[in-house]
């Protein structure tokens, strides 16, 4: 028992030390109710993350249509079937059937 008072006695010690209460308050401050607290610092590092992936996405997809462009540009056949897929054109001896999956 009494090494349990003798803890709890530099415990109290410590905390009547007012360095200690400013050092400890100072931390609370900072972690929870500062501007860039702890909280506010961790979502801004999940949507960094976020944007990032979406970056690599949007940079991967517009060099996919820049070489499917470069294609449209360079080869007719390539365009007519572009036209074709994509917008239901047809010559005019044809008839197209869209075909809709449930």
């Amino acid at each position: 028992m009494n090494r349990f008072l003798r803890t709890n006695l530099r415990i109290l010690t410590r905390v009547r030390n007012k360095y200690a209460i400013a050092t400890a308050l100072f931390i609370i401050w900072v972690a929870f109710f500062d501007e860039n607290n702890l909280v506010e610092r961790f979502q801004n590092l999940v949507e960094l993350s976020q944007l990032k992936d979406s970056k690599e996405y949007y940079i991967r997809k517009i060099k996919e249509d820049a070489q499917q462009l470069k294609e449209l540009k360079t080869n007719n056949e390539n365009l007519e079937k572009y036209a074709r897929e994509q917008y239901l054109m047809k010559r005019s001896n044809e008839e197209i059937f869209v075909i809709v999956k449930e």
